[in-house]
């Protein structure tokens, strides 16, 4: 009687569907999804683009090379370093080196020091002592009876090199040199002739003795060498010659001589 007369919890309406409180369940769990998927949607997107943002902000961070960044010492010591693998290497002239040293010297931002390295290839320098290796050492001497002392290029020099040149040249090129130790010292000896130790501007110079002198067209440039900047210490004796210490190389014309 009770299910003929649609009692309670058994009424049906014709098409033989349920008509309680429950039939209204399904449609609201049927568009909760809907619901659901659209709101976690741009909350899955923005999850997945955080990483990448907060990803590339701490690249920048390590990197720490925003071009509107002040430069420091040590910065410019090691674009320094770099420029002078480059010369070593070949890549730079003697024109180009001088410039892009003064250059990295005298650089007040990240920007000035990139574009030092535009068009040369990735390299880490490192900085002290060249390492000890096995077998002689760097020759400590050079002797020159009325001819000349050359030397140049890639060369290793010892803590403390002499030279003594009796009516004729010396050359001493220290701008690719390897320096065995943060402090060098040169015991020149120039009798009636005139030798020339050319330092690249990243180095710190001492003077002492007779007849040394600075090159004529120096210019201090207004720069403050890093601390731990290489010392090169020149002990010279000049009898009616001179010991000239440069950062800036003389023409072609004169090197060749």
């Amino acid at each position: 009687m009770d299910a003929t007369d649609g009692g309670p919890g058994s009424s049906e309406d014709p098409q033989g569907q349920r008509t309680t409180g429950e039939a209204a369940e399904p449609e609201i769990a049927g568009t909760l999804p809907e619901t659901e998927t659209a709101r976690t949607l741009p909350e899955t997107e923005t999850a997945r683009s955080l990483p990448e943002t907060e990803a590339a902000g701490g690249s920048a961070t390590e990197a720490g090379r925003s071009p509107a960044l002040r430069a420091s010492d040590r910065e410019r010591d090691a674009v320094v370093q770099r420029v002078q693998q480059a010369f070593a290497e070949g890549r730079l002239d003697d024109t180009e080196f001088d410039e892009r040293m003064r250059a990295a010297l005298t650089a007040r931002t990240h920007a000035d020091l990139d574009v030092l390295l535009a068009d040369l290839p990735a390299g880490a320098a490192v900085r002290g002592p060249a390492p000890t290796t096995a077998g002689r050492g760097p020759g400590r001497m050079a002797i020159a009876l009325k001819s000349s002392v050359r030397r140049g290029g890639r060369w290793r020099v010892p803590e403390r090199y002499t030279t003594v040149v009796y009516k004729g040249s010396g050359w001493l090129d220290l701008r690719a040199a390897e320096l065995s130790g943060p402090v060098t010292t040169f015991l020149a000896v120039a009798y009636k002739s005139q030798v020339t130790i050319l330092v690249p501007p990243g180095v710190r110079v001492e003077m002492t003795g007779f007849g040394v002198t600075q090159g004529a067209d120096e210019e201090d440039p207004g720069y403050r060498l890093p601390t731990d900047a290489p010392v090169v210490q020149v002990r010279g004796v000049g009898y009616k010659g001179t010991v000239e210490i440069t950062t800036r190389p003389p023409e072609r014309s004169a090197l060749r001589r």
